[in-house]
This record gives C-alpha cells, structure tokens and sequence, in this order.
C-alpha cells in the first residue's frame, strides 16, 4: 500500500470476510482476508482494494460533497482496481517487488518457492473454478456474464427465483464445463451482491477490466510504465491517473470520460490484447 502511494493519513486497512473498500474520500477504509496456507490471495486482494481507495482519495477536493465529486460511475471504479491488480499487480516488475519482499519474510530454506518465476506462473495460473472472486482474468468474464443473463432473465419476467439454482449449474457446465448441481454455496448463493439488492452490479467488473486496459495501452504511449515500476516510484503512473481519471469526479459522462482519456470510447480490442500478451505470447 506505500508503494501504492495510499494515504494513511486519511484511511486505513483490516481484516473482514470479503475484501471490499468504502468510508468518504477524507477517511477511505479497505479491508482484505488473509489465508495462512497461502498468502498470495490476500496481496492482491490489497493491491485491488488500494485501487478503489485511491480513486476516492484523488476524487476533487473542491466538489466534495456534491455529485460532481462522486466517482463516475461504478465501471470506472473497477476500472481503477483492475488497473492497480491486473495491469500494475500482475505486471513482471511489480511480481519481481512481491518475490523479494516474500524472500525477506520467509526462510531462506524456499528461496525457490518465493522466486520471481514461480510468482509469475502463480498470479498468471488460468483454472476454471466455481468462485468468482477467485477467479484467473481469463475466466473471470465467464462468470460475469452468467450472473449477467441470469438477472436480465429476472428482471425481465422470463424466469423466477426458483429457476436460478438449476439455470446457474446449466451455464456453468457451458461457460466453464462444471456442475453446481446441489452445491448453492459454490453456486448461486457465493455472493452477496443480490442479497443486498446490487442487481445489475456484476457488469462492472468485467467492464471494469476492458477499461482498465485501455488506459493502460494509452499510458504507454506517453509514461514508461515498466521502468517506473522497477525503480518503485509509481508517480508518473498516479499523475496520469489524477490527471486522466481522479480528478474529473463525475464532470463528464462515462463516454465522454474515456474518449478525453484515451481519444476514443470504450473499444474491447485493447483487453484482448492485453491477454493475447500476457497468456500467449
């Protein structure tokens, strides 16, 4: 989170079930979970969090309070935490920074385990899985649009509540190849989002992913991205994202954001190439 550049003077981190960020701009409070058989969920799940914090923290100062100073829409909100977890977090020098942190932490005996190799084939491992939050970048879309069909069926009258469970196993034997048949908790009752009423959240993030790659193939046209990351002053990356992103609150449309940004609207061509590289090359 220092190297994230997170504000301790104006927000904090603890521990909860599920990582999630909220409080105001002036006292932004995340939180994360934390596996001791395995702790590299959790390092992510901070760097994600940070993301969102950090869009709160650099929303303008001079609307706070009214709805020009709010974040533009929950889409850019995820926008900002794939960037920081997906394009930052997963990125090779970023890995490299965790791998020597993790070498300082642990015993000189799993030297190897901690090895910037091996991290990278770890925060780069593609599995299909039930849970969503657990979820590689590349399946992860899978699970979105499921959820997606599902409450547009709902909403629209053309299915109940009671046909969820046996429709949710179905499209997960389409989309993922596995059965949910009887199994709720690792099927439709994983989240939380339609217990609280989120309907028509799940969009986000898969939204939020796409944009978060073309702001970052913008960046690299004009911030050496790799470079600022190896010598862990991540400035420059911040300065495009207040100046791009931050700052502008909710002054412009979603749209017109996004054009101003990166000089054209939402184009899905540039995640594609994000995880042609990262995946395929």
């Amino acid at each position: 989170m220092k190297l994230l550049q997170f504000d301790f003077n104006h927000g904090r981190l603890d521990q909860s079930t599920h990582p999630f960020c909220g409080g105001v701009p002036s006292d932004v409070r995340i939180t994360t979970r934390y596996n001791e058989a395995e702790f590299t969920q959790s390092l992510m799940g901070i760097v994600h969090e940070t993301g969102h914090a950090r869009y709160e923290q650099g929303l303008p100062k001079a609307f706070a309070g009214n709805p020009v100073g709010h974040a533009r829409s929950m889409g850019i909100h995820e926008s900002q935490s794939l960037f920081f977890e997906m394009q930052l977090g997963r990125s090779a020098p970023f890995i490299e920074h965790l791998a020597t942190l993790a070498q300082q932490h642990f015993s000189a005996n799993e030297s190897a385990v901690f090895a910037a190799d091996n991290f990278q084939k770890l925060y780069t491992r593609v599995e299909k899985g039930f849970i969503r939050v657990d979820a590689d970048e590349l399946t992860y879309p899978a699970h979105v649009i499921l959820r997606y069909e599902i409450e547009r069926d709902l909403m629209n009258g053309h299915i109940k509540h009671t046909d969820v469970p046996e429709l949710w196993n179905k499209k997960m034997g389409a989309y993922l190849g596995l059965s949910t048949a009887g199994n709720y908790q690792n099927g439709c009752m994983q989240d939380i989002h339609w217990t609280d009423g989120s309907f028509g959240y799940f969009p986000s993030y898969t939204l939020g992913a796409m944009y978060a790659a073309q702001f970052m193939a913008t960046m690299k046209q004009g911030v050496d991205v790799e470079a600022a990351i190896a010598r862990k002053d991540l400035s420059p990356i911040f300065t495009w994202l207040n100046d791009n992103i931050w700052s502008q609150g909710s002054l412009l449309t979603t749209d017109e954001l996004v054009k101003q940004a990166t000089g054209e609207v939402l184009n899905p061509v540039h995640f594609k190439a994000h995880l042609v590289s990262r995946y395929l090359a």
